[in-house]
């Protein structure tokens, strides 16, 4: 973050006008707003002062701790993830805050710490996940007001979450009405130049991302177009959908396991204990099967590293709660049936 954006952002969080910093500091109003505009910056025998007058220090002001690299940041995410594997979440979230105490005004150190934290939660079935998720919300409300599209739209998008899963529906869509909207689909813009250019692999690399992503958006879709037919009860609705989902994940080569969770969500929510089974049977193993993507030729360009690991990891956890949440407890009713699950 820069320094204009420090004196903006700081000067709002305490509830003071321009018109304030300015008699503060015996400067004029326009100087104090081509500061935050970044068009000039404050004469160096005003920074103590102007520090004094923000609440803050002149290392953060002046950004001397705001220099960590994509790399270092990239690193330090899997230094956290290790901390997760050998010594707990809590030792690992403990790291993190840290870091970002050492790095208050580094935007995208906070983003990329708190995504890998609150993903974490679910990936490595974290108890008491909702109490972390407050300590969460209030960085999300920081990084909302981010100058970088990317993360600025993540962080909106998390709070429209987090809204909306306590039932504060309003908010959420106060969230949602505060998004951005284009009609210019910068994507699909750069594509077609590309290929204007001849610069066919950085053409086709974006198209493939087109369909991963279309395809991703349409598998949601369609889980939840389910699981609203299952709760008006329209039976025949809700395996007509499962059928879509499976049949559109098979035919653009998507991993084998994703094949099998529409049929799940179906056999779960009937309860129905022996189908219910018999896809966990072969979904849990699938999920360990490595996947390439650049195998199938619509994904050549893809990068598949770290997918197995993940739906490894979907594994253990998705075994864990179907052994442990008394929801799912009809499973387990009868020793044949517990054995089964265990294997």
């Amino acid at each position: 973050m820069k320094i204009n954006q420090i004196i903006r952002e700081r000067r709002k969080a305490l509830s003071l006008t321009q018109e304030q910093i300015a008699g503060a500091l015996g400067v004029s109003t326009p100087a104090v707003n081509k500061w935050e505009k970044g068009s000039t910056y404050p004469d160096i025998t005003l920074l103590p002062a102007l520090a004094r007058l923000l609440k803050t220090d002149l290392n953060t002001l002046l950004s001397f701790h705001d220099d960590l690299t994509d790399i270092e940041i990239e690193n330090f995410v899997d230094e956290i993830d290790k901390t997760v594997q050998e010594q707990g979440y809590n030792a690992a979230f403990q790291k993190a805050i840290h870091k970002i105490q050492e790095y208050p005004t580094c935007e995208k150190l906070i983003y990329s710490v708190i995504l890998y934290l609150e993903g974490a939660l679910t990936l490595y079935n974290v108890s008491a996940a909702e109490q972390y998720q407050e300590l969460y919300e209030p960085f999300y409300k920081r990084l909302a007001a981010s100058e970088i599209p990317e993360i600025r739209d993540t962080a909106t998008s998390m709070l429209i979450s987090y809204a909306r899963n306590r039932g504060d529906f309003s908010a959420a869509e106060e969230q949602i009405h505060s998004l951005p909207f284009s009609t210019i689909d910068k994507e699909e813009q750069l594509a077609i130049l590309y290929q204007r250019q001849e610069r066919y692999q950085e053409a086709e690399k974006i198209w493939e991302h087109r369909v991963l992503k279309g395809v991703t958006e349409i598998q949601i879709a369609l889980s939840n177009m389910l699981e609203i037919a299952l709760q008006e009860k329209r039976e025949n609705d809700a395996n007509f959908f499962a059928d879509v989902y499976e049949t559109v994940t098979r035919q653009f080569c998507f991993p084998e396991w994703m094949c099998y969770n529409a049929r799940l969500l179906l056999a779960l929510a009937k309860k129905d204990k022996r189908e219910s089974l018999s896809i966990l049977q072969k979904m849990l193993p699938a999920m360990k099967k490595e996947w390439n993507p650049q195998d199938c030729q619509l994904y050549r360009n893809a990068d598949g590293s770290g997918s197995t690991w993940l739906s490894s990891r979907l594994a253990t956890a998705m075994t864990d709660e179907l052994t442990n949440n008394e929801e799912y407890a009809f499973l387990r009713d009868g020793r044949e049936e517990e054995e089964q699950l265990a294997q």
